[in-house]
């Protein structure tokens, strides 16, 4: 009776003990900045990669610290009384039922152990919440690949759910919170305008992790991620130049923020170098998806007399226009090569996936920290597949420009770089740092257009 008491105070005391936190620590950076508002859609529905039951064991596991302490109350009792009235001679009858301690004891211990178990293999709570649907085939479309190849990378060690059409701004605040009083470990949100948000519910839930796709605040728990589009953008500027008539390149533009306004230079460096004298013509259509307007913007652009399209929305519409009207196109977030297949020339895609499964094996292991994380060429999480319309001479050219970005040799934003007045903004020689590149906000020489504020 005495090794079964001692057997389950210990047990007791092993699966009840305090368990660490699943966030890393770091020092908070000091940034500022306001979002952006969008037009996407107010609809929003939860959805996740696979629906765990409720397991009978989970309500064993539950009961279990009751049931230990009526066992151990009931075990340790006889010996007690006895212990405090030794010349009390009453007869209990329930001390000479060792068979019933014995399986009372065995039936503790297969609660113990079921509490120890259902407490081990709770999995990983992963959560992302999306700008637009998931079917966009753009930048939703690319983040839900990413947590699909995350789900199978770790199986039943984590649970993925997403949440999709949330408008940034209130309703992102609301999403995000909510996932976090679900006991969500960790909590990707994944546009610009979910920046603020983010960081508020970050502070008011420290033990849950939290990644922001393209923003620049960071704190102890809030780590933030983006993609090198830029150095796509560049790519395709260099077969922008080499396959336009015109001299007349478009862009459809979603916001005026640090990433749009980057890539867009990015492509003017390119025309600059490679067919000087190209203009970029940009049309701003506030909002990151909304098809109609895509299409009426592309539609505009080419009845300008451009002949290659660009996009930072997120549908496949201008790619559709651009087919359906003879003009080339350079796909964005996703291939959209299957939209225009006698117009795309390349697509700057982006594979979230790497970055997704190592912040969460960060976060299950307990090494995640907070960082400022920049995945490009180099890292696999911008591709540029290269389409057959193009002439070898050109395709082999852009493909010496990729490994050359990839190795380090050569950065697009490498000075001399000036801005529409002629003011130096980057020095000759020198390539532009991650702070410079975040904070953009004029446009390059060459460009034409006026940039909104």
């Amino acid at each position: 009776m005495e090794d079964c008491h001692e057997s389950l105070t210990f047990r007791y005391m092993l699966v009840h003990q305090p368990q660490a936190p699943r966030t890393g620590m770091n020092p908070e950076g000091a940034f500022a900045g306001q979002p952006v508002s969008t037009s996407a859609p107010r609809r929003s529905r939860l959805a996740s990669e696979k629906r765990a039951p409720t397991p009978h064991g989970n309500r064993l596991a539950g009961a279990t610290p009751i049931i230990v302490v009526l066992l151990v109350s009931y075990l340790h009792w006889p010996p007690a009384f006895a212990a405090r009235h030794p010349h009390n001679k009453m007869e209990l009858p329930f001390m000479h039922t060792r068979p019933l301690h014995k399986l009372l004891c065995a039936l503790a211990a297969v609660g113990l152990s079921a509490s120890l178990t259902a407490s081990a293999a709770d999995p990983l709570k992963v959560g992302f919440v999306y700008i637009g649907p998931i079917g966009d085939h753009g930048w939703t479309y690319q983040h839900e690949q990413g947590r699909k190849v995350l789900a199978q990378q770790f199986g039943d060690r984590i649970k993925t759910h997403y949440v999709e059409n949330v408008a940034e701004g209130a309703d992102a605040e609301r999403v995000i919170r909510n996932m976090a009083k679900d006991s969500y470990d960790l909590i990707f949100t994944t546009s610009f305008g979910y920046m603020n948000p983010t960081l508020k519910v970050a502070r008011q839930f420290t033990k849950v992790t939290f990644e922001h796709a393209t923003g620049y605040k960071q704190a102890k728990n809030l780590g933030t991620y983006l993609a090198r589009t830029y150095e796509g953008r560049y790519v395709g500027g260099f077969l922008a130049a080499k396959m336009t008539k015109s001299k007349k390149i478009g862009y459809v533009a979603s916001f005026p923020i640090p990433e749009v306004i980057r890539d867009i230079n990015a492509i003017q460096l390119a025309l600059n170098k490679y067919n000087p004298g190209t203009e970029i013509k940009v049309v701003w259509v506030n909002s990151w998806f909304d098809p109609g307007k895509e299409a009426d913007a592309a539609n505009a652009l080419i009845d300008q007399g451009v002949d290659v399209i660009f996009q930072h929305t997120d549908s496949p519409a201008p790619i559709q226009v651009a087919e359906r009207r003879g003009v080339y196109a350079v796909g964005y977030a996703s291939d959209m090569a299957h939209f225009g297949p006698k117009a795309v020339l390349t697509s700057i895609v982006n594979n979230w996936a790497p970055h997704y499964i190592q912040a969460t094996q960060g976060v299950l292991d307990h090494s995640w920290k907070s960082q400022d994380y920049w995945g490009g060429l180099k890292e696999g999480t911008v591709e540029l597949p290269l389409s057959d319309l193009l002439p070898a001479p050109v395709k082999a050219e852009a493909e010496q420009i990729i490994a050359s970005i990839k190795s380090g040799k050569f950065h697009p934003f490498t000075g001399p770089i000036k801005d529409q007045a002629g003011v130096e903004k980057i020095a000759a020689g020198v390539s532009a740092n991650n702070a410079e590149l975040a904070s953009m906000n004029y446009y390059v020489e060459g460009l034409q257009a006026d940039l909104p504020h």
